[in-house]
C-alpha cells in the first residue's frame, strides 16, 4: 500500500487582493496624458500590482493598460502577454438575475487560480473593487471558499465625495441608481429626502455619465429649497471638482457637467 505520508500536500491556497485603480484608466478617453499612479495610489498597492500574475477584472484591456504603468514603476512579475486576466461574467440581457447555479460555478472557476495557490489581483475599472462595482460578488465568494481577502488603500470616488462635500459624515447612505422614469425618481428622491431629515443622514447616489445632466436637474427640482446638495465629478483628475450649496441657491445657478466622467451627488435634509 502507498504511504500516505508520502502523498504530495495540497497547495496552500492563494489570496484574493483587491487592487484599487485610477479613475482616468476606466472611466476617462481624454487626450490628456495619464498622471503618474504614485500621484494617486500608494506605493504598496503599486508594488502587490507588480508581483501578481492572475487577475479578475471587469474588461481585460483596462487591466493590461494599468498593468503597464505599474510596470513604468515596478517590474512586473510575469510580461503583459503573460498574464492571466479572467473577465466578470457579463450580465444577463434584459437586466434579469443570473441562475444561481451557473453563478456560482463561473465564480469558483475565476478564483481556481486562487485554490490552486495562486495570489489573484481583483480590479474594477475605477476605484475600490467591490465597493458599488460588480466585483462584490467574487470578494463574497472568495469568503465562501475559504480563500483570505486582502483589501489594499486606494482612491473611493464615494469617500472622497463624502469628505469634500461637508455634510453629515457621521451617518450616511449609498443609494446607488435612482429610477430613470421622472416620476418615479421624483417620489423616490423624496423618500430619501424624508429618510435623511429624519435621520440626519447624508445620502449618496451616481448614475451613468452621459445620465448626470439629467439627475442633477431632477435633484434641484425636486429637493426642499434648504436641503444641502454637493456634486463631486472627475475627483483625482486635474479637472475634477466638488461644491456644495442649498438647493435654493442651485436654482439660482447654472452648473455644466460633463457626460463622460463619473459624479458623486449627496445631499443631506435639514
Amino acid at each position: 500500500m502507498p504511504d500516505p505520508s508520502n502523498a504530495p500536500a495540497a497547495p496552500r491556497p492563494g489570496r484574493l487582493l483587491l487592487i484599487p485603480n485610477t479613475l482616468d484608466l476606466g472611466c476617462v478617453s481624454g487626450e490628456a496624458p495619464a498622471p503618474d499612479l504614485r500621484e494617486v495610489l500608494p506605493l504598496g498597492a503599486i508594488r502587490a500590482a507588480a508581483g501578481l500574475t492572475h487577475w479578475v477584472a471587469e474588461n481585460a484591456k483596462t487591466t493590461r493598460a494599468f498593468l503597464k504603468r505599474v510596470g513604468e514603476i515596478e517590474p512586473l512579475a510575469a510580461p503583459l502577454q503573460a498574464q492571466h486576466i479572467a473577465e466578470l461574467p457579463r450580465p444577463p440581457k434584459g437586466g434579469g438575475k443570473p441562475d444561481a447555479t451557473t453563478a456560482a460555478r463561473e465564480l469558483a472557476t475565476l478564483l481556481a487560480p486562487a485554490v490552486q495557490g495562486h495570489d489573484v489581483g481583483l480590479m474594477s475599472e475605477a476605484g475600490l473593487p467591490g465597493v458599488a462595482d460588480p466585483g462584490a460578488a467574487v470578494v463574497r465568494a472568495a469568503h465562501q471558499l475559504g480563500l483570505q481577502v486582502l483589501p489594499l488603500s486606494g482612491p473611493s470616488s464615494l469617500v472622497l465625495a463624502l469628505a469634500a462635500s461637508g455634510l453629515q459624515g457621521q451617518s450616511f447612505a449609498f443609494v446607488g441608481y435612482l429610477p430613470v422614469d421622472g416620476s418615479q425618481r421624483a417620489q423616490r428622491l423624496r423618500e430619501l429626502e424624508q429618510q435623511s431629515r429624519k435621520a440626519q443622514q447624508t445620502q449618496l447616489v451616481i448614475e451613468t455619465p452621459y445620465r448626470n445632466p439629467a439627475l442633477w436637474q431632477a435633484l434641484v427640482a425636486h429637493l426642499q429649497p434648504q436641503t444641502w446638495l454637493s456634486v463631486s465629478c472627475g475627483l483625482t483628475l486635474a479637472q475634477g471638482f466638488s461644491h456644495s450649496d442649498t438647493v435654493a441657491r442651485w436654482r439660482d445657478r447654472t452648473l455644466a457637467l460633463p457626460t463622460d466622467v463619473p459624479a458623486v451627488f449627496s445631499f443631506l435634509a435639514s
